[in-house]
């Protein structure tokens, strides 16, 4: 942990009503000022106590408090650094072990997941169960979404009409496996319009997760593979659309030591500037539009999502109430802190409620996964797609 970046704290408390845990709590060490405190207190050489992790632990990294701070603490470094120190140091009771390793040797892996998709009708009947055995257990279960058939995607998915550039395309892990259908909508707007779509099929997971969670060495095994394929495949973009990704990637320069050859942006940035070719047909329907903390917070993505719904026919955007507190997915803190996570996903699934609109819109598959979760929950009837595949409806004149 680097005490400079701690000493930029003032200790003002502007982070405080934009941090969720804060907000659920208001207990001060589980507020950004008061993790930063505890990071001061290791780095004059307080050891990590079971107490410090449950902190750190606890921090959704959703970088709202980034967003909200005067003084430009980089807080998003520091809680990365700080969760390294806490994997290095800190012993785990064996169960939470137990946990952990199966989250981290089964969703940055694709083809580990891909052995769970014949599964995934039973995870809502045995939800009750796993959740005896474990509540992350229970939580999985609880959040596996219904999916649709695998879509395999060519290597190269050509422009139409002219073609206007050539750019990379990230499946991911997530969003390849448990929505297909995201990635051929991303793909097929993007040539709609007059893009060459490059998608190499040995692609892997970035490492975000993994950067999220302080595992540092699996991070860089993933994030140096990202690149080399991506390198390999001569694009100079690449586009993403899962938040979490797009974030993770465009700090491969500071996780690696040195920057790819290539440009990252998410799906909505790069078509902002791109700039609309392809005719949009009318979509009659009111569209409530969820900011991903790491599009919102850590990319600063929040007008052109927004700018491109708006240009679609008789769409209607509504905005949702405290649109700036996090939906508790946080990469795999719902897995990891099922209880917050669900207190959080049931108010954001409650604010979602008053806007009364159709569709909820969501850049990032985690929390398509966690508000649609909570929405059930709620006994609500509302359904969620991606930015992509309302943009793709559009494009195609077809019903979403």
């Amino acid at each position: 942990m680097d005490p400079k970046l701690i000493n930029d704290c003032v200790h003002c408390g502007f982070c405080l009503p934009t941090c969720p845990t804060y907000a659920l709590w208001g207990e001060e060490m589980d507020s950004p000022r008061g993790r930063i405190h505890l990071m001061q207190q290791h780095v004059e050489g307080t050891p990590i106590t079971p107490e410090m992790a449950g902190h750190f632990d606890a921090c959704l990294g959703c970088m709202a408090c980034v967003t909200a701070c005067p003084s430009g603490v980089q807080y998003d470094r520091l809680i990365e650094l700080t969760r390294v120190e806490v994997e290095r140091h800190h012993v785990r009771p064996p169960q939470e072990r137990a946990v952990r390793g199966i989250v981290f040797s089964l969703f940055p892996y694709p083809r580990r997941l891909r052995l769970l998709r014949p599964t995934m009708w039973l995870a809502e009947r045995m939800a009750p169960f796993l959740a005896r055995v474990h509540p992350s257990l229970g939580a999985m279960a609880t959040l596996a979404p219904h999916v649709e058939h695998r879509q395999r995607l060519p290597r190269v998915v050509h422009a139409r009409g002219e073609r206007r550039a050539v750019v990379g395309m990230l499946t991911g892990c997530v969003q390849r496996e448990f929505f297909p259908q995201v990635n051929a909508a991303t793909a097929r707007v993007l040539a709609l319009e007059g893009c060459d779509v490059v998608i190499p099929p040995e692609q892997g997971c970035c490492g975000a997760l993994s950067v999220h969670s302080g595992l540092d060495a699996q991070a860089k095994r993933l994030a140096r593979g990202t690149v080399r394929v991506f390198e390999r495949a001569g694009v100079d973009t690449v586009v993403v659309n899962a938040a979490g990704c797009g974030s993770t990637m465009k700090e491969y320069a500071e996780l690696l030591g040195h920057e790819p050859a290539f440009r990252v942006m998410d799906l909505s940035e790069y078509l902002a500037e791109l700039g609309p070719v392809a005719k949009r047909h009318p979509l009659p329907l009111t569209v409530a539009y969820h900011d991903a903390c790491h599009l919102a917070h850590a990319q600063g993505v929040r007008a052109q999502p927004r700018e491109l719904l708006r240009g679609i026919p008789e769409l209607e955007l509504r905005e949702i109430p405290e649109s700036a507190i996090c939906c508790g997915s946080a990469g795999t803190y719902n897995l990891l802190q099922p209880q917050a996570a669900r207190d959080l996903g049931d108010r954001k699934a409650a604010a979602v409620a008053t806007t009364g609109a159709d569709l909820l819109v969501s850049a990032n598959p985690g929390c398509t996964m966690q508000i649609a979760a909570a929405v059930r929950r709620g006994g609500a009837d509302i359904r969620v797609a991606h930015t992509a595949e309302v943009l793709d409806a559009s494009l195609r004149g077809v019903t979403l």
